[in-house]
């Protein structure tokens, strides 16, 4: 997998790069990225990359002239072209896994009120958006992508790391506990500790149905699951809703 980033702020992403897991997955072979600096394809002598929008309006738009310039150094033949910006799908854990099988990844990250229409027509083939919120410049958008695709290439993580994190089976993640045994009073569930691997998968599979449940009920309302886990989800549903009824007035009074 190859990223190349077309960026106003490339070191944020040589940082990125050269830093923990990301850097052993470049020393190994595993991931490859190259950085253009969008500046560096302006002509004028102040490396001017934005002008005011046709039309009005706050704000300042990135030009075609130094954009179009980096996209044709890098070429984009055999690449797929993503912008990010609030109008894009937004990302989620099937897209990245999606992304990371691709050869190579061109990313354009824009700034001020966005990019010129017509790169978006000529040349994206994706828009992404990484949220349902607006940030000021498509770097930091790009490094979320970056950092959530880049670790599903293959052999860049331990394929045994992956199968149980969030979004995985459609839920969230269990909650997870190390040394010390207690701290600041509060132990370690006693099931963790008995070395019945049987009911720890049963314990975390009922934890990360119970944090869905309450935490992003969207998620069970709109995923898939194997029939033991769609049974345990209803299990749970159904204790919960019990637990939630009101005892009868024993002395018929009613409330005053």
């Amino acid at each position: 997998m190859k990223y190349t980033v077309l960026s106003l702020f490339p070191a944020l992403f040589e940082a990125f790069f050269r830093l923990s897991i990301p850097a052993k997955a470049v020393e190994r072979g595993l991931i490859q990225y190259q950085c253009i600096n969008i500046r560096d394809c302006a002509e004028d002598k102040h490396r001017t990359c934005d002008d005011a929008p046709y039309g009005g309006g706050a704000g300042m738009l990135m030009k075609t002239g130094p954009l179009g310039r980096a996209l044709d150094s890098v070429g984009t033949k055999d690449k797929r072209v993503l912008y990010f910006s609030p109008a894009g799908r937004v990302l989620n854990q099937k897209m990245a896994e999606e992304f990371s099988r691709e050869p190579e990844l061109l990313l354009i990250c824009g700034h001020y009120e966005g990019i010129d229409q017509r790169i978006i027509d000529l040349f994206v083939d994706d828009e992404v958006s990484v949220g349902d919120y607006v940030l000021s410049s498509g770097e930091s958008a790009a490094l979320v992508f970056i950092d959530a695709t880049f670790r599903l290439v293959a052999d860049v993580i331990n394929p045994d790391s992956l199968k149980e994190e969030s979004f995985r089976n459609g839920l969230l993640e269990y909650p997870q506990y190390t040394r010390p045994e207690v701290y600041q009073g509060i132990p370690v569930p006693e099931v963790l500790m008995s070395g019945h691997h049987e009911k720890i998968r049963q314990w975390r599979i009922r934890k990360q149905i119970e944090k869905t449940v309450g935490v992003r009920p969207d998620l069970i309302e709109s995923g898939e699951f194997e029939p033991e886990i769609s049974a345990l989800i209803q299990e749970y549903r159904c204790e919960r809703d019990k637990g939630n009824r009101k005892e009868p007035d024993k002395k018929g009074t009613g409330s005053v």
